[in-house]
């Protein structure tokens, strides 16, 4: 398994790694995604939260706020409806599905909105 830095975390024989972590392409494209939100005055913090069943990345318009958008990777659920899912800010599922960019999606959509309008 990768580690967000490049390297491969080894776990001790017969024991699974102790959190999920997100992949070095899997994070930069999402922090790829919220510099540009930034850029555009969307969002202005961001939290990393790593457990056993999940990585979660949460952005948020104000820090004090509810997180405006989270992904979540569950690879538990890799071979159900995808270990991808988007939530909006008030919990709502927005996308689910195997693929990051696809995931990733209704914000990359929302961003060239903002751009555009």
């Amino acid at each position: 398994m990768n580690s967000p830095l490049g390297g491969t975390v080894v776990a001790f024989p017969g024991r699974k790694p102790s959190q999920v972590p997100f992949e070095r392409e899997e994070l930069q494209r999402i922090l790829d995604l919220y510099g540009r939100m930034v850029a555009a005055g969307e969002w202005r913090d961001y939290a990393m939260e790593f457990t056993k069943e999940a990585a979660i990345f949460a952005a948020f318009r104000r820090a004090a706020e509810r997180p405006q958008a989270r992904v979540e990777k569950r690879p538990s659920l890799r071979n159900k409806q995808g270990m991808w899912t988007l939530f909006g800010e008030h919990g709502q599922i927005l996308k689910r599905g195997h693929e990051l960019a696809g995931v990733l999606a209704p914000v990359e959509r929302r961003l060239l909105k903002t751009i555009e309008g």
